[in-house]
């Protein structure tokens, strides 16, 4: 008999601690879902600064947004100066330990140079190593002699967190060098959401072009 109260004593107690745990999952739950719902998107902003010799210097910025699978880039001073592009793009990625990401793009250029663009970003990363390209091909609605292929690939290494070192190439029709594509060398570094680097294309085969990057995540 004297064991009743203490059973009912215990009941109560495990139903109300079964209430609260429910109550708190459904809370933390509810926390993360706010979470991700307060910082559905992810955007950066970069900025490359052209230091060409012989030719006109020029800045050329960079913003994209991505939601999920959803990739949106604005461009400005890449295909050709004055000549913006607008991009939209699937994003995906496979791997873990050696990761790929890609992301398919179709874009419309207008300005000095006007047509349509299907493009790609890729990346493979593998531990302290990057391999990543992007490029597309323009088709000149105004002159098809104008069609042409732009490409940046860059190869690097990250011996420490806030640095990585590499080799990099490009081709574009934005400035005009002897050599169709450019190689060069690249330093950069970077600071919780800041990043900076520099490029030296064409050291050693003609007068190097210095290209300066600043980029922002947010």
């Amino acid at each position: 008999m004297t064991s009743t109260p203490h059973l009912r004593t215990l009941a109560a107690v495990a139903l109300l601690t079964g209430h609260l745990l429910a109550q708190t999952t459904m809370e933390s739950a509810s926390t993360h879902s706010a979470d991700a719902a307060a910082r559905p998107w992810k955007f950066s902003l970069s900025t490359y600064g052209y230091i060409v010799p012989h030719d006109q210097s020029y800045v050329s910025p960079t913003f994209t947004a991505d939601h999920q699978w959803l990739h949106l880039e604005a461009r400005y001073n890449y295909e050709n100066q004055e000549t913006g592009s607008l991009w939209v793009g699937y994003n995906l990625s496979v791997g873990h330990e050696l990761v790929l990401e890609a992301t398919p793009m179709l874009g419309g250029v207008f300005g000095n140079t006007a047509g349509v663009a299907p493009g790609y970003e890729v990346s493979l990363t593998y531990k302290r190593f990057e391999l990543s390209t992007q490029g597309e091909y323009v088709f000149d609605t105004r002159d098809r002699t104008g069609s042409f292929f732009y490409n940046w690939n860059e190869l690097t290494y990250s011996p420490l967190e806030w640095l990585r070192a590499g080799l990099v190439s490009q081709r574009t029709r934005a400035y005009h060098t002897p050599l169709d594509v450019q190689r060069g060398l690249l330093v950069g570094v970077s600071h919780k959401r800041l990043d900076f680097t520099t490029y030296i294309f064409n050291f050693g085969w003609t007068d190097p072009t210095v290209v300066l990057a600043l980029g922002f995540k947010f």
